[in-house]
C-alpha cells in the first residue's frame, strides 16, 4: 500500500504507520462500497494515556466525547468536538494511494505529531517531500 504522509510518499508499505517506533495507525483499503479505507487509530494525551480509539472506522473509546469521526466517499476526518480542530484527515486518491494531508495529535511518547501538506514533524524530526520504498514494512515516521 502506498501511503502519503504530508508531502512524503511511502511506497509498498504494509499499511501500518509507526510513529517514534511504535505502531499507532493501521490502514487497509476497502474494495466494496462505503468509505474506501479502513482505519484503526489510537489517540493519546500528553502523558501517553489512551484518550480515544478508532477501530474499523468507529470510535470505540472516546473519553468525554472529545472526538468526532466523519466518514465520506473519499475518506475519514477526525476532529475535536469542542472546536472542530482536525486531528487526522485521511483520503484515498488516484491509484488507491492513501493520503494523510493534515493532522495534529499526541504520540504514545507524549510528543505532538504535526502533518501539513509541506511537512510532518515530531519532536526534533521533520520530514519533507520525497519518496521511500518501505519494501512491505511499516511506514516509519519520527524514528
Amino acid at each position: 500500500m502506498d501511503v502519503k504522509v504530508g508531502p512524503h510518499l511511502y511506497r509498498n508499505s504494509n499499511g501500518t504507520v509507526e510513529i517514534e517506533g511504535l505502531p499507532q495507525l493501521e490502514l487497509q483499503l476497502r474494495k466494496t462500497g462505503g468509505v474506501p479505507v479502513r482505519m484503526n487509530f489510537a489517540i493519546f494525551d500528553s502523558g501517553g494515556k489512551l484518550h480515544a480509539k478508532v477501530e474499523a472506522n468507529s470510535l470505540v473509546i472516546n473519553e468525554q466525547g472529545a472526538y468526532h469521526l466523519e466518514r465520506s466517499e473519499k475518506g475519514l476526518m477526525l476532529t475535536t468536538t469542542s472546536n472542530r480542530k482536525r486531528v487526522l484527515a485521511i483520503n484515498v486518491g488516484d491509484n488507491n494511494q492513501v493520503e494523510i494531508p493534515e493532522g495534529e495529535f499526541y504520540t504514545l511518547k507524549g510528543h505532538i505529531l504535526k502533518i501539513t501538506p509541506q511537512e510532518w514533524s515530531v519532536e526534533k524530526t521533520t520530514g519533507g517531500a520525497g519518496e521511500t520504498d518501505m519494501k512491505g514494512e511499516a511506514v516509519a515516521v519520527g524514528c
